[in-house]
């Protein structure tokens, strides 16, 4: 409530602040690809099944035989679709309509469109 009443009490400014440009307001040439790399943890829910399983069973691997493929079936496919997005990001092509791009593929689209002086 007093947060409000102070907010309320100052009312609205008479005049807008005018806006001071500090720096150009223009995009640099690049981008750095320090923000592309993010630990990505994979097959969480089968490796937790996986461990209960031998909890259950005293660690006896032939008795969860099940989830031991499960899990190694999702790790394989994990990897290939790394490596997928590896060789695509290193042709460095640019697909229509794709939602993220990479360092690489935002620095040949400001290549292609630079800003206008």
């Amino acid at each position: 409530m007093r947060i409000a009443a102070a907010l309320l009490a100052r009312g609205n400014p008479k005049e807008p602040v005018p806006f001071q440009e500090i720096l150009p307001l223009k995009l640099k040439p690049r981008v750095s690809g320090k923000g592309d790399k993010t630990s990505e943890v994979c097959c969480i829910y089968e490796m937790s099944v996986m461990l209960s399983c031998f909890k259950d069973n005293e660690f006896n691997q032939s008795l969860c035989s099940k989830e031991i493929e499960a899990f190694k079936k999702c790790y394989t496919n994990n990897l290939e679709t790394k490596k997928a997005k590896k060789e695509k990001e290193a042709k460095c092509m640019l697909t229509p309509g794709e939602k993220s791009l990479s360092h690489k593929q935002i620095n040949l689209l400001l290549r292609k469109f630079p800003n206008i002086k």
